[in-house]
């Protein structure tokens, strides 16, 4: 890792640290979500036409010759026994997201990828496709021309690619022909679902939408869930009262927590980590051996050869300059950081340091390592 990549990585613990200082007060709407309105997935099998020699070939691909075979049969055309050989035809996945309360008529984006060996999608069009739920049953129907953002080019001794050629979108590329049924008019009972579950925050969010009602209808079930009961006497609309619910504000709870990338040296750490007393040192015994090797020509009109001679230079730094350190009992974040800093230390060894410490027993956090 480069000094470059170092001082990244230090200045960003820095920032992290300063704005841990701040507020983290948040809209419910931010931290949870009501239970039941969310996307569904989709998935549909079809086939994508009009390419310029870039489809899969059909003796690699039986799937899309099959498919192919199949199609012109529903049309009226029998190729069954005929040798079919195009590669303007394409196999392709077609997957999509289908909103929460999506009505019938409804245009949603639909992402094709390829599913054989087809080189690139670009100029295809997408036939109808069925997009199918978890269920089997059929909600969408997919069709129209791709967008792909990225283009092969290929000659005889060099190619080019940019993107991902096999891989397109088509914005409002399907119809909703199914609803999902889902009435949330007619509820007595919610819930909330928090996105990182935690019991201080799910009371804090129990008590402030307690507060909104009047009543204690919010309880907290468990970390990641907050179940809300209507009162009898609600004759409102139960619209303006989860908009009321999702503008509450509240400070999230958030566990000490050190999250290490050991891949790219990425340290990111939580505003509650605490570090008991303790003294740190850090030294790498460093041997560096370069060869130089010189060049000797013979004097003028001497019986001799020119030869190479083996230069050798050899270093050794013991890190003998770094020193002990002691971090006080119950440093902030910011101290922690300031201290690994004043030592000189990157990312690389900050791991190692953390991990250390951790094994001694005066780092107050949960290491996770990605």
């Amino acid at each position: 890792m480069t000094l470059v990549h170092v001082l990244r990585c230090l200045l960003l613990l820095t920032a992290l640290s300063a704005a841990t200082g701040a507020s983290a007060a948040s809209r419910i709407k931010d931290i949870a979500s009501f239970e039941g309105v969310r996307d569904n997935q989709l998935i549909g099998y079809g086939l994508v036409v009009g390419l310029h020699g870039t489809g899969d070939s059909l003796r690699n691909a039986p799937f899309t010759r099959q498919s192919l075979e199949a199609m012109l049969e529903r049309l009226g055309v029998n190729t069954r026994g005929f040798n079919l050989n195009t590669d303007n035809v394409a196999a392709v996945m077609v997957t999509a997201n289908l909103p929460a309360f999506a009505t019938q008529g409804t245009r949603i984006d639909v992402a094709v990828s390829a599913l054989g060996d087809a080189e690139s999608l670009q100029g295809g069009t997408l036939l109808v496709t069925p997009l199918l739920g978890a269920d089997g049953e059929v909600y969408a129907i997919a069709q129209g021309p791709l967008a792909i953002g990225g283009f092969s080019v290929q000659g005889d001794a060099a190619s080019v690619v940019r993107g991902v050629p096999t891989s397109a979108r088509i914005a409002n590329g399907a119809l909703v022909e199914r609803e999902i049924d889902f009435k949330l008019a007619s509820m007595t009972s919610l819930r909330l679902a928090l996105r990182n579950p935690d019991l201080t925050t799910a009371r804090r969010m129990a008590l402030a939408v307690n507060e909104l009602i009047g009543l204690p209808t919010a309880e907290p079930v468990d970390p990641a869930t907050v179940r809300i009961d209507l009162p009898r006497e609600f004759n409102g609309n139960i619209v303006d009262l989860l908009t009321d619910i999702e503008q509450l504000i509240i400070e999230p709870d958030l566990p000490a927590r050190i999250v290490i990338d050991e891949n790219s040296g990425i340290i990111v750490m939580g505003q509650n980590v605490k570090v008991s007393t303790v003294a740190i040192a850090q030294g790498n015994l460093t041997v560096t051996v370069a060869e130089s090797p010189e060049v000797v020509q013979p004097l003028p009109f001497a019986n001799g050869r020119t030869a190479v001679e083996p230069r050798t230079d050899i270093l050794v730094d013991d890190a003998s300059d770094n020193r002990l350190a002691v971090l006080p009992q119950t440093v902030t974040l910011q101290q922690l950081v300031d201290g690994l800093n004043a030592l000189g230390i990157g990312p690389r060894d900050m791991i190692s340091i953390l991990q250390a410490v951790k094994a001694s027993g005066a780092l107050q956090a949960e290491i996770e390592v990605m």
